[in-house]
C-alpha cells in the first residue's frame, strides 16, 4: 500500500514511518529538513520529499496518489497556547487536506489531541462532545469538524487519531521524562517537578506508531480513534517507574512547578475502537 506521511521527522512521524516500513508499505515521507531525515535509519527505505506544507503548495499528481495520507505535520509544539495554531496551522492544514480530498485521495488519517476535550474530568470516550480551551486544542478540533463537513460533500474515509500522552527516545527535550533523563545524565542530586498526583494516560511511542499501522490495516475503523492506554497513571508513578526501569534514583522535589491551568487534574481516554478491533491483543507493552 502506498502511504504519504507528513511530519515524517517529528517525534511521532519518525516512529510511524519506521513501523510502516517494517510492515512493508511503500512510504513517501514528507518533512521540511532533508538533513534531519538523512540521520534517520529508514531514510533509504522511503521516498523522501523535502517540502514546507505551510509555505509551499503541494502538487497532487493523480498518477501517484497514495492509498492513504497520514497527516502528522503541525509546527510550533509543545506551545499549546499561542494563537498561531488557529491563525496559521488550522488554515494551512485545512487547505492541504482539502486539496488532497479533491485530488482523489481516498483515505486520510490525521493526528488529533486530547486537548480537544478541554477541562473535562475523568474517563473520556470517543463520542463525547469536545470543548477545547487552548488555541491548539481549538485548532485541531476545528480541523476535524471541518473535515467531517467536507465528507458530506466529497466521500472519503477519515480516521482521526486522537493522541494522549507519549514517551520515548527522541521526544521533546522539555518533556517530563526528557528533563528527568537529563538530570540523571548530569548527575544532579534532585529533580524538580509538580506534586505529581495528576492522572494521565500514557503510551510508549512505539505503541502509538503501531496503532497508526493498525488503522491503515482497518479502514472500517473510522471517525475519532482514541490513541491511549485507557489506564490512568499518576505523573509521580510514571516518574518512579521510569527510574526503576533505568535502575536509577534521584531525590524528587515535588510541588516545585504548579499544575497546568489548561488541563484537569485527572483525565484519561477510553480506546473503544482500538479495543473493538483487537489492537491491544497485538501488543504487549500496554
Amino acid at each position: 500500500m502506498k502511504i504519504i506521511v507528513t511530519g515524517a521527522t517529528g517525534f511521532v512521524g519518525r516512529y510511524v514511518v519506521r513501523q510502516l516500513c517494517t510492515s512493508r508499505h511503500l512510504v513517501v515521507a514528507v518533512a521540511r529538513d532533508i538533513n534531519r531525515a538523512r540521520a534517520l535509519p529508514w531514510y533509504n527505505q522511503v521516498n523522501f520529499i523535502a517540502h514546507d506544507l505551510q509555505n509551499e503548495s503541494w502538487d497532487w499528481n493523480k498518477s501517484t496518489l497514495p492509498d492513504v495520507l497520514i497527516h502528522l505535520a503541525w509546527p510550533g509544539l509543545p506551545n499549546y497556547l499561542d494563537f498561531f495554531h488557529i491563525r496559521k496551522n488550522l488554515v494551512s492544514d485545512l487547505s492541504f487536506l482539502e486539496s488532497a480530498v479533491f485530488a482523489g485521495v481516498p483515505r486520510i488519517i490525521v493526528a488529533g489531541t486530547s486537548l480537544e476535550y478541554g477541562m473535562q474530568y475523568g474517563p473520556l470516550g470517543e463520542e463525547i462532545d469536545t470543548c477545547p480551551i487552548t488555541p491548539y486544542g481549538f485548532a485541531k478540533d476545528s480541523l476535524r469538524k471541518s473535515l467531517e463537513m467536507l465528507q458530506l460533500k466529497v466521500p472519503f474515509t477519515l480516521q482521526w487519531a486522537r493522541l494522549f500522552y507519549m514517551y520515548g527516545v527522541g521526544q521533546n527535550p522539555n518533556s517530563l521524562l526528557s528533563q528527568l533523563d537529563r538530570a540523571l545524565t548530569e548527575g544532579r542530586k534532585t529533580f524538580e517537578m509538580s506534586v505529581g498526583d495528576q492522572l494521565r494516560d500514557y503510551l510508549p511511542i512505539e505503541t502509538v506508531a503501531r496503532s497508526f499501522d493498525w488503522m491503515v490495516a482497518h479502514p472500517e475503523m473510522g471517525g475519532v480513534i482514541n490513541c491511549c492506554s485507557g489506564k490512568p497513571i499518576s505523573v509521580l508513578d510514571l516518574v518512579n517507574q521510569h527510574l526503576a526501569r533505568k535502575n536509577r534514583s534521584i531525590e524528587l522535589v515535588r510541588g516545585h512547578y504548579p499544575y497546568p491551568d489548561y488541563e484537569p487534574l485527572a483525565f484519561w481516554g477510553i480506546p473503544e475502537k482500538l479495543r473493538r478491533y483487537g489492537f491491544f491483543e497485538s501488543v504487549s507493552d500496554v
